[in-house]
């Protein structure tokens, strides 16, 4: 059995805690489990600090996503695969679990095509084109170098940064890369931990969505969670079992996750 859990930014900010860690140990002796972390907080944080101010755009369909120049691009890399991948691994070192921390660029696991232009809307919702930097489109998964770590009892952790097609690093999204990583791995659950308890609809936690409840709801869903849906949808339709939307900051949250007790679920059908 194979379980990948995407961590957001907000589980990350005082890094891992020794209840998480535990939580992962605990659930080892059932399944392997493969990590994709996030942590754009700390990007534009330390980007700011060298004095490099970021910016956001929003896309027509509600995404958030970082616009990202070639200086961005190199500073993304520096935090991402450094500072936050090597932390991570560290910290899960420390207690005894076996991490490799790598990126899609390692062993070319996730290559991407690079988005020449993107389509930004304002707030009063005009459009605009944007020069496309250094996104990134996952396009295929090479799962190969994964397998090798997860066979040989690593508990791999994977940045979110792709190759591009002329060799460079490409800025993709944590949870987009996180179902295409499931997907091609077919892993029975994709546990995909944020700062809400679970998907909300009028207010109220959803237990339970087959994919097509999920897809209609979109339009109801705010922009902090629209992604996530998104990427829930993706992994369903490349063949994992069933998607986990969580808090990470709930005590047991992998336990309650594979337990099917916490969060939303979303299956096939």
């Amino acid at each position: 059995m194979l379980t990948v859990v995407k961590m957001g930014g907000t589980v990350l900010e005082e890094g891992l805690t020794q209840a998480f860690i535990e939580d992962v140990k605990r659930n080892l002796s059932r399944t392997n489990i493969l990590l994709v972390h996030g942590g754009g907080k700390k990007v534009t944080e330390i980007a700011s600090k060298m004095g490099k101010e970021q910016q956001f755009i929003t896309s027509p369909e509600g995404f958030r996503s970082r616009h990202t120049d070639k200086e961005t691009m190199e500073i993304f890399t520096m935090v991402m695969a450094g500072k936050i991948n090597k932390r991570i691994v560290a910290s899960l070192l420390a207690q005894n679990v076996s991490a490799v921390g790598i990126s899609g660029v390692d062993g070319a696991t996730v290559k991407a095509s690079r988005k020449k232009q993107l389509i930004a809307v304002d707030e009063t919702g005009r459009k605009r084109l944007v020069e496309g930097g250094y996104t990134g489109k996952i396009e295929a998964v090479n799962a190969k170098l994964m397998r090798l770590l997860l066979d040989s009892g690593y508990v791999p952790v994977v940045a979110p940064i792709a190759i591009g097609q002329e060799f460079e690093d490409l800025n993709v999204d944590g949870d987009r890369m996180a179902a295409s990583i499931a997907g091609n791995l077919k892993a029975e659950k994709l546990i995909l931990l944020t700062d809400v308890k679970g998907l909300l609809l009028d207010g109220e936690v959803v237990p339970r969505l087959s994919l097509e409840d999920a897809e209609s709801a979109l339009p109801k869903i705010g922009k902090g969670m629209i992604t996530k849906i998104h990427a829930a949808a993706e992994a369903i339709k490349l063949g994992v079992g069933e998607v986990v939307v969580t808090s990470g900051l709930e005590e047991d949250a992998i336990t309650k996750s594979i337990d099917g007790t916490a969060g939303t679920v979303i299956t096939h059908g």
